[in-house]
């Protein structure tokens, strides 16, 4: 009996393992497979590994000199099976240089030197370094000898850069207040599917680092501020007591504590009164550190509960120019994103110890941080916020390649940007800012680039590339969570996020692991949102009178597996919806015929999809003769 048992059990694990191999496979993708690195259930195979960094980095920031100085050990490690005759650095920064390769123009306050390396030792011994030559965002360095197996080598670097005057991701924000992000030469990610990570930063597409330990020290002079990625190791080193009592009891407090006020700010004596002080930081198993830096900025700072089994509280704090009155309200409101993600969608407990909010030009995620920029609409600046808190879970949580596949990250900020928004402004205002802000320019464009399938590579894409990472996948989650419901899709999607928390998940991770995770075969949906050029437009073609009710036969024209409701207005005035999930498509993608069950007339009918928007409504209603 129980053998019999345990052959069926096998037998159906498989067909649901050849079924889960319906979706199309890139042949390096596949090679991951058939090496065990990746496995058909969703998880991690057998042989799954992953390299990773011990980062000791201390640099050197004096404004308002624009000079930044660096030096660096990075013990590397390989833990991948292969033998190493090469590393490839990423020297993010070289992307100011004069004539480097970008999707857009720059301007002359854009452009810098990029990164100038100073020495470069391997293992002790110098290696030549020519920066006129080695000048682009990736760099290959020959090692002296190979890098065998779970061996590591050691890496000791001195650089300098300028800071660029025009701010985006990073740079200036203004003459003594720098953003640094991405500053550090780094060895590139190298993984089971792609070997080396060379894909050039263009500054559009965004990164894709390993997990690595970091200690940061920052040297900046006496009345300079420093916030950065992790925990402040030495606060009675470089505060004056009073200001590290307020930051001690901001960790603990609901209520904002002005740890550093305009007024405070004035005075100058917020900070240890040595000539320069070092902020010591750090952080383990994170992918990227960054750095703000100002003599004038406001620090606000409270905490919350985001993680009711155990009381663990996640500091919230802000960095901000006083003027900025939406910044003023940016600790309450990170205070209510991370709490609300931790509790709610995706459910997870949030996963660092802070986080920060800096006042920037980005709009852009970091690992514990976000550098956002002013707006006067407060409510807007909540929005903005909550969606780059987001981004803690994927790409952070999550080791997602952004560079490669960016709707593993934006698509899901974007999904929770709505859950969120829905909680902060009513599902109403929520849905309507998601469908003008997230879907109405897709839907709108008929242009073939924004149609191409979301599984194209981020890489590859130009003009559909914001449709493809944001709206698009976000609708594709959203349909999903509507066929399987609240419960089992967030079963699932904990299935994905335990399977891959602290790893590189590829995009056959996620549907394997949905797939798993629902105990549902989901490869016909995701063949339908991911690999088609597909879009939304439904065509209510007839409605006829039917025994138990009226048939309705609805051509899907755009193709992708919509939910939509049909609305009706009875004879007698009287309204109803009947809501259809996306699994009325799954046996006939393009043709539907429903049976809406009633007794009453139907004097009208109309196809709404809500945020699900379709790129031509005229042909979504009908009226009886």
């Amino acid at each position: 009996m129980q053998k019999s048992f345990i052959l069926s059990a096998f037998m159906c694990l498989v067909l649901w393992q050849a079924q889960a191999q319906e979706l199309y496979m890139p042949r390096d993708i596949k090679r991951a497979y058939e090496k065990g690195a990746h496995s058909m259930d969703g998880k991690p195979g057998k042989n799954y590994w992953e390299n990773h960094g011990h980062y000791n980095i201390s640099i050197t920031a004096l404004p308002p000199d624009r000079t930044v100085k660096g030096h660096e050990v990075i013990t590397y490690f390989n833990n991948s099976p292969d033998t190493l005759r090469r590393l490839n650095m990423k020297l993010i920064l070289n992307i100011h240089r004069p004539g480097a390769a970008r999707f857009g123009n720059a301007g002359d306050d854009y452009l810098t030197p990029g990164v100038q390396i100073d020495n470069f030792l391997i293992n002790g011994t110098k290696k030549d370094w020519n920066n006129k030559t080695m000048a682009a965002t990736n760099q290959m360095v020959g090692l002296l000898k190979p890098l065998m197996p779970h061996d590591s080598v050691s890496l000791d670097i001195t650089w300098h850069f300028e800071v660029s005057k025009q701010s985006g991701r990073e740079g200036m924000i203004d003459s003594t207040t720098y953003y640094l992000a991405y500053f550090y030469p780094r060895v590139s990610v190298y993984d089971d599917y792609n070997g080396w990570d060379t894909l050039p930063f263009l500054d559009a597409q965004e990164f894709y680092n390993d997990f690595n330990d970091y200690t940061l020290n920052v040297t900046v002079p006496k009345n300079y501020i420093v916030w950065a990625t992790g925990t402040l190791q030495n606060p009675s080193q470089v505060l004056q007591p009073e200001y590290e009592k307020r930051l001690q009891e901001s960790f603990t407090s609901d209520s904002t504590i002005h740890v550093a006020t305009k007024e405070d700010l004035a005075k100058k004596n917020i900070t240890a009164q040595n000539d320069q002080n070092t902020w010591t930081w750090k952080a383990t198993n994170v992918s990227d550190m960054a750095v703000g830096i100002s003599d004038h900025y406001d620090w606000d700072a409270a905490s919350a509960v985001v993680d009711d089994a155990t009381g663990r509280r996640a500091a919230m704090q802000s960095a901000f120019n006083d003027r900025s009155a939406d910044f003023h309200h940016a600790v309450q409101a990170g205070r209510n994103s991370l709490s609300w993600l931790s509790h709610n969608w995706p459910g997870v407990p949030y996963p660092f110890p802070k986080m920060t909010s800096f006042e920037g030009f980005a709009d852009m995620e970091y690992p514990m941080m976000v550098n956002d920029s002013h707006t006067d609409d407060i409510k807007f600046a909540q929005f903005v916020q909550d969606h780059e808190i987001a981004h803690t879970y994927f790409p952070f949580y999550m080791g997602i390649n952004e560079s490669r596949y960016a709707f593993m990250d934006e698509g899901w900020a974007t999904t929770f940007e709505r859950l969120i928004g829905a909680s902060e402004v009513g599902q109403e205002k929520a849905d309507n800012l998601y469908k003008q802000f997230r879907i109405n320019r897709w839907i709108h464009d008929p242009a073939t680039a924004e149609d191409l399938p979301i599984i194209t590579p981020s890489s590859e894409l130009r003009g559909g590339y914001g449709n493809n990472s944001y709206g698009k996948p976000s609708l594709s989650y959203f349909a999903l969570k509507d066929m399987l419901g609240d419960e089992l899709f967030k079963k699932a999607l904990h299935t994905y996020m335990d399977n891959w928390n602290g790893k590189h998940p590829i995009p056959w991770d996620y549907f394997n692991s949905m797939n798993s995770g629902s105990g549902q075969d989901l490869n016909w949906f995701f063949n339908n949102w991911f690999f088609s050029n597909y879009y939304i437009d439904l065509d209510l073609q007839k409605v006829t009178k039917a025994r138990g009710g009226y048939d309705f036969s609805i051509k899907n024209i755009g193709g992708f597996a919509v939910p939509f409701d049909i609305k009706v207005t009875y004879t007698d005035g009287a309204t109803e919806t009947f809501h259809q999930t996306p699994v009325v498509w799954k046996n006939d993608q393009r043709q539907l015929n429903l049976l809406v069950k009633t007794k009453k007339d139907i004097q009208t009918a109309v196809l709404d999809g809500g945020i699900f928007m379709d790129a031509d409504e005229r042909n979504n209603k009908w009226a009886a003769k």
